[in-house]
């Protein structure tokens, strides 16, 4: 059951809920560190088949709109989906994504890099980052959840199924979005810590079911007319209007 504030302890989440590794490149789990692995093991293999220009090592993939791709992968270079389009996933290990408005991929993934999802567009799967903002755009949809290390979180009338994970990200849930799997700020782990308070802020008319759980300090603002979960670790500060106060 939603409430407006609680507070309670609530078990560890299912993404990102292991030990980050410091002095380790990508600064991330060992589960994105795996993909990381096969992104440049298949975009190798990849660019010696020739194949339809989606996977490469070097530079820019691109899908063309309306285009079914079965995945698009580069390891240095950003990779931009189309209207329309579909793919089964895109990855990159340095470069951007973005998932253009309507289209579909199963995932998403960068190391180092944004990835952003236009007007809705729709994720199967999760949506990753270690290095990189995330933005979702009105009536984007992301099934499972989505994550980063570094880098800002934003949603605009967006839907995300699985939760929102980071360690140093600051979280923006703006208009109508709603985000099941609530919220997860984890504690950093040595070189990662980010002297920087993150600040949370969930806006009018926006739902977060399920728990809102920060391990490390954070400022949360919460509107009056937003719906949140129970809170731990973090003290929601009420706001009128839009916006919090500066």
């Amino acid at each position: 059951m939603l409430v407006k504030w609680s507070y309670n302890s609530i078990s560890r989440g299912p993404l990102m809920g292991e030990r980050i590794r410091a002095k380790t490149l990508p600064a991330r789990t060992p589960r994105l560190l795996g993909i990381c692995v096969a992104l440049a093991a298949f975009t190798l293999s990849s660019a010696c088949d020739g194949g339809d220009g989606t996977n490469k090592v070097n530079g820019t993939v691109h899908v063309p709109a309306g285009k079914e791709a079965t995945s698009a992968h580069t390891v240095n270079g950003s990779i931009h989906i189309d209207d329309n389009a579909t793919v089964t996933s895109a990855g990159t290990v340095n470069g951007n994504v973005h998932l253009g408005a309507h289209a579909s991929a199963a995932s998403l993934n960068t190391v180092n890099g944004s990835v952003s999802l236009g007007e809705g567009a729709h994720a199967t799967g999760g949506v990753e980052s270690v290095n990189g903002d995330l933005t979702f755009s009105s009536g984007a949809d992301v099934a499972r959840g989505v994550s980063n290390v570094n880098g800002k979180i934003t949603l605009n009338t967006a839907h995300i199924g699985g939760g929102i994970h980071t360690v140093n990200g600051s979280i923006t849930i703006n208009g109508a979005s709603h985000v099941e799997g609530g919220i997860l700020v984890k504690k950093p782990s040595g070189n990662l810590f980010n002297t920087e308070d993150p600040v949370i802020i969930i806006g009018p008319g926006a739902t977060v079911q399920g728990d809102l759980r920060f391990e490390r300090k954070v400022r949360l603002y919460v509107s009056d007319k937003a719906t949140i979960g129970t809170v731990t670790g973090a003290t929601p500060v009420s706001f009128t209007g839009d916006t919090p106060p500066p």
